[in-house]
């Protein structure tokens, strides 16, 4: 019989956002065993409960959308799941979409994801600039070829400053996914987080199947 599998769209917002991966899994495992939900386990000596992260989260990043999926020992409906899961999930932890998966479906894969972060007024046209000069040269910066350019700028599919916000998206390279923080180095304004400013990650989009 195949085991369940459930993808759920999740926020990790206030306080949470200092926890690392690794917590984050524990804090998953605890939520769904007071929920009553049964985790299907891997094999071997130590058994460990299947729930998985195609991208993990750096700490200190704020998001609203994040990805997870988890595999259960046995049915629930997608009405139960939704039901006990928002109901036992801790403050910071929101369940925004739970699905079940159909039967083979492949586990998930990162085609991009989207950042923003809140940019004082006076810091604000240095990055308009910066963005101009990108948006000049096509998708990289003047006098440089795709070649020489660092991962993140090869990665940077768009971005936009709309609003005091730094709206920006990397997608996937062969190699991985670049830092977000590259990227602010780049702009300049690496040092906003440690005056207040948050990170936050607003999307992760995932490759389409079939």
């Amino acid at each position: 019989m195949d085991r369940p599998r459930v993808r759920i769209r999740f926020a990790k917002q206030g306080p949470l956002r200092w926890i690392g991966h690794r917590d984050l899994a524990r804090l998953w495992e605890r939520t769904c065993r007071r929920a009553g939900l049964r985790l299907a386990h891997s094999q071997g000596f130590h058994p460990k409960p299947k729930i998985s992260f195609p991208l993990a989260l750096a700490v200190g990043i704020s998001a609203v959308d994040e990805v997870m999926e988890i595999e259960l020992s046995e049915p629930c409906s997608l009405e139960e799941l939704q039901a006990k899961l928002k109901a036992y999930a801790p403050v910071g932890l929101e369940v925004k979409q739970v699905e079940l998966l159909p039967p083979g479906t492949p586990k998930a894969q990162v085609r991009a994801v989207c950042y923003q972060i809140t940019i004082p007024a006076d810091r604000q046209a240095e990055v308009a600039q910066w963005i101009a000069r990108w948006e000049a040269g096509g998708g990289k910066m003047i006098g440089q070829g795709s070649s020489e350019l660092p991962p993140v700028l090869r990665a940077l599919e768009a971005i936009q400053l709309q609003g005091g916000q730094v709206e920006f998206t990397l997608r996937r390279l062969p190699e991985g996914l670049p830092n977000a923080r590259e990227l602010l180095s780049i702009l300049g304004i690496a040092d906003l987080e440690a005056q207040g400013a948050v990170l936050i990650r607003t999307r992760v989009e995932l490759e389409s199947v079939g």
